[in-house]
């Protein structure tokens, strides 16, 4: 596939989960089973999605390279929506030496002992690298918000705990992606859509098959029963953290092909957008080129 078709037909895979513009967005205005009226064949699907990874491996390449720009996404769902998926089938292609996955789990007591961005802040992408976080700092406002309790564990001093405390968070969140921005860090984040009745579906899958049977924690039914908070939770969180500089994107999720679709035509749109191009060589440059081209030659 061409890459002027592939990009025909990116915009339609992005635009309508896009969102810059957080305070009138409402989590039940996106549907978890939209495919924007397509109805590919799975084989269809995968050469799509086999066109846009090649391209994207290209374009990370060139990334690299020229050592300026850094691209982090972020990752956030709830469980079985497909994150591993999504992010093994969008970067399989991408050279690993440019990329970095991080799987953030239940914070260590070093963790702890800082402030709720610090793990995330120290594990940022380096320029001309493509960063992953596989659940984020979003969970400190989302599994936070559904379990109080547990922030008592983060010994923050009585005083700073205030009925307000979500909303700063937030409002922290926002400043500290508008940051990454102002240095360099393209910042894209997807929220994963998937609906409830998916879920059990999927998880009565993990359940019936003995392969799968690893993939399931009773936590899974345990979190599953906050549902409802959790919706909230992610509705406040895309509100109040949507804007241009550090978008959103809603993917619906009930479909697997579809939403690998989205995440991979979303990052493609953007690292297009950067204009990238290898590092020029300088006169100085060229002139030491040259001499290594004629001691090469020399050589028996």
């Amino acid at each position: 596939m061409v890459r002027k078709e592939i990009l025909d037909r990116i915009q339609q895979y992005v635009d309508p989960f896009r969102v810059t513009k957080g305070k009138d967005f409402k989590l039940k205005d996106h549907d978890p089973g939209d495919t924007q009226g397509l109805k590919l064949e799975k084989g269809e699907a995968a050469e799509l999605l086999q066109s846009g990874t090649e391209w994207l491996a290209q374009e990370q390449d060139i990334l690299y390279a020229q050592d300026r720009w850094s691209l982090l996404l972020v990752f956030q769902a709830m469980d079985a929506a497909g994150k591993d998926g999504a992010i093994k089938h969008v970067m399989s292609g991408v050279n690993p030496q440019g990329c970095q996955v991080f799987s953030f789990k239940q914070p260590s007591a070093e963790d702890l002992a800082h402030d709720f961005l610090w793990r995330y802040s120290k594990n940022l992408p380096e320029r001309g690298r493509i960063g992953i976080f596989n659940r984020s700092y979003y969970e400190e406002i989302l599994i936070l918000r559904v379990h109080e309790e547990l922030l008592k564990r983060q010994k923050l001093p009585p005083e700073v705990v205030s009925k307000r405390i979500w909303d700063e968070r937030l409002a922290d969140i926002a400043h500290f992606e508008d940051y990454l921005a102002r240095q360099g860090v393209i910042v894209l984040k997807f929220f994963l859509n998937l609906s409830k009745k998916e879920q059990k579906k999927r998880f009565m899958k993990r359940l019936d098959e003995p392969e799968r049977n690893w993939k399931f924690s009773p936590s899974d039914i345990r979190e599953r029963r906050y549902w409802d908070d959790y919706m909230r939770a992610f509705e406040e969180a895309i509100r109040a953290t949507a804007t241009p500089r550090a978008p959103w994107y809603v993917v619906p999720a009930d479909n697997k092909w579809f939403s690998r679709l989205v995440v991979a035509s979303a990052i493609i749109e953007v690292v297009e957008r950067l204009d990238l191009a290898y590092p020029k060589v300088d006169a100085a440059m060229k002139k030491e080129l040259a001499a290594a081209r004629v001691e090469l030659d020399a050589e028996p």
